[in-house]
């Protein structure tokens, strides 16, 4: 049998279909599938393949528009233009669109994951966070190239490409760190507070990515460079203080009215009990606590102790709500844990899993309330959850992360209740 000839760094003309998941539309060609970025469903488009690795697909970036539709604009970010070809910054999916049809592409995206690997058939609607598509990260991190200049990697690729300013950053937090040189394959981290401090922190050499990576990432070597690294913010009428570098929503508004819609969908009965899961330094917890009251009891489980310990000295003055450092599916199971009324979980971006999904359920609460950053991850624990009895019964979703392909989804499940 002859091998499959390889495609990478061919050009083809496409017409471009519909929007996939992970901030590419989807093409074909000579009866291959061809994940296209750079561009909008409906256009003719010249491309150039630049990952094929056999088999019925490979991955191509737009060169050139033929035929471009509504909504397509020119890119707020110079890093984003088509004429760097290779050399685009892999930070961004939808510069090349409007905000509407960021928004657009983003609900189709969340209903397609929904109906493909939950079986659930629902209308979505992204809505937008106060402020527009720029300047409204709050946190990032950088890599550091070879020459000791920040940027950020571009698309699946280890390969850096600098950057003077990032559009989608708050004004002025990357002034200072662009402007000197760090230790040539390492990562810098940097967060500008709701007081208007910047916290720099130097990993000389790569700490592991990922919310689930919080516990390790921990343990490795940081150097602050800038700042206290103890970060202040403010939400729910409260003020927060937490590790510079640790998890809070990178959308300034995003945790003001990710915690309002929680608050709303949870519920939870004065003097009862609620399971904040993956609780972070205790944003859910709060407005739980508010909920059940002096009388009811908050459990907070999450598995970074630097969280744990911020968790605690944010709701000293909560003493319903009590905090758990520990794996989320191990705590829920110790017999001290008490059974809930309701359920937030605001699991990492691979999703809770078949474990916790079982735990949770297991429990029995009358509702549960599931933050997501990844629709594919949410179909997969919703579809877990319905083996359970349990069934979507409202979807809200928000563009928190404009420009890029990631959406938050907070979702309201009921025991035995009909699926939307």
């Amino acid at each position: 049998m002859n091998a499959k000839p390889d495609w990478t760094g061919r050009r083809l003309l496409l017409d471009v279909d519909s929007v996939a998941h992970g901030g590419h539309c989807v093409a074909r060609h000579e009866g291959r599938v061809v994940f296209v970025r750079h561009t909008l469903p409906g256009e003719k488009v010249e491309a150039e393949v630049t990952e094929d690795r056999g088999g019925g697909f490979c991955r191509a970036d737009a060169v050139r528009v033929l035929e471009p539709v509504e909504g397509r604009v020119r890119p707020p970010c110079p890093l984003a233009d088509m004429a760097l070809g290779r050399n685009r910054c892999g930070g961004c999916d939808w510069q090349h669109a409007d905000h509407a049809t960021q928004r657009d592409l983003k609900a189709a995206v969340v209903a397609e994951q929904l109906w493909r690997l939950a079986g659930i058939e629902t209308s979505v609607t992204v809505r937008p966070l106060p402020g527009g598509p720029l300047r409204w990260r709050t946190r990032v991190r950088l890599a550091v190239d070879e020459r000791g200049h920040v940027g950020f990697r571009a698309h699946r690729s280890h390969r850096v490409v600098p950057l003077a300013d990032c559009p989608i950053t708050v004004e002025g937090a990357l002034e200072e760190v662009t402007a000197r040189t760090w230790t040539p394959g390492g990562e810098v981290a940097v967060t500008a507070d709701g007081r208007g401090q910047l916290h720099v922190a130097e990993y000389p050499s790569r700490p592991p990515s990922g919310r689930g990576s919080r516990a390790r990432r921990e343990r490795g070597r940081r150097d602050e460079v800038l700042g206290t690294g103890f970060a202040h913010e403010s939400a729910v009428g409260r003020e927060w203080g937490m590790d510079a570098h640790g998890f809070w929503q990178v959308h300034r508004a995003a945790a003001e009215c990710f915690a309002g819609v929680v608050e709303e969908m949870a519920a939870a009965p004065e003097g009862g009990c609620a399971w904040d899961l993956y609780g972070g330094v205790g944003l859910f917890a709060a407005v739980l606590g508010r909920q059940v009251g002096p009388s009811g009891e908050v459990v907070l489980v999450e598995s970074s102790a630097a969280g744990v310990r911020d968790a605690a000295a944010n709701l000293a003055d909560m003493p319903q709500v009590r905090t758990r450092a520990g794996r989320v599916e191990t705590v829920v199971a110790e017999e001290r844990t008490p059974s809930p009324d309701v359920v937030v979980l605001d699991p990492p971006r691979k999703g809770a899993g078949r474990e916790v999904v079982r735990a949770v359920a297991g429990a029995r609460p009358a509702r549960v309330v599931h933050v997501a950053c990844d629709p594919a991850a949410l179909a997969r624990d919703l579809d877990l959850f319905r083996g359970h009895g349990y069934r979507l019964t409202r979807l809200e979703a928000f563009d928190a992360f404009p420009m890029t392909h990631h959406v938050e989804c907070i979702a309201l499940l009921e025991d035995g209740e009909p699926t939307l």
